[in-house]
C-alpha cells in the first residue's frame, strides 16, 4: 500500500480538532477552512491508496463515514457556527458519532501496515 500515515494523521488530527472546536461553539476562522480543504486531499489520497491495494470493502466504509463527518464540517465552512448551529446545532451527538466511527476506520486503515 502507498504510505499513507501522514494523511491517516492529518485527517484524524482534523476530525477531533474541528469537532472539539464546533463542540465549543467557537466562531469560524480561516485556519478551520485551510484545514478542512486539506484533509479532503488527504481523503482523497487516503481513497486511492485503498483502490490501489484492492481493499474495495474498507473504501466504501472509509468513504461513508468520511461523508458523515463532511456533512457537518461543510456546514461549519460555508455557513459558520450559526449556520452550523441552524442545521445541526441539537445534532452534536450524531455529530460525536461521525467523528467516532471516522477515527475507527482510519485506525482499521492504519491497521492494514501491520
Amino acid at each position: 500500500m502507498l504510505d499513507i500515515q501522514g494523511s491517516l494523521d492529518q485527517l484524524a488530527w482534523n476530525t477531533q480538532h474541528h469537532y472539539a472546536h464546533i463542540e465549543a461553539q467557537h466562531e469560524f476562522i480561516r485556519i478551520w477552512a485551510v484545514q478542512f480543504e486539506l484533509g479532503y486531499s488527504d481523503m482523497r489520497m487516503i481513497q486511492l491508496a485503498l483502490q490501489l491495494d484492492k481493499q474495495d470493502a474498507l473504501l466504501a466504509k472509509f468513504t461513508a463515514a468520511y461523508q458523515a463527518v463532511y456533512a457537518y464540517e461543510y456546514a461549519f465552512a460555508a455557513d459558520g457556527l450559526e449556520g452550523f448551529n441552524a442545521k445541526f446545532g441539537n445534532d452534536m451527538p450524531a455529530y460525536k458519532t461521525a467523528a467516532t466511527n471516522l477515527l475507527d476506520v482510519i485506525d482499521e486503515i492504519r491497521a492494514l501496515k501491520d
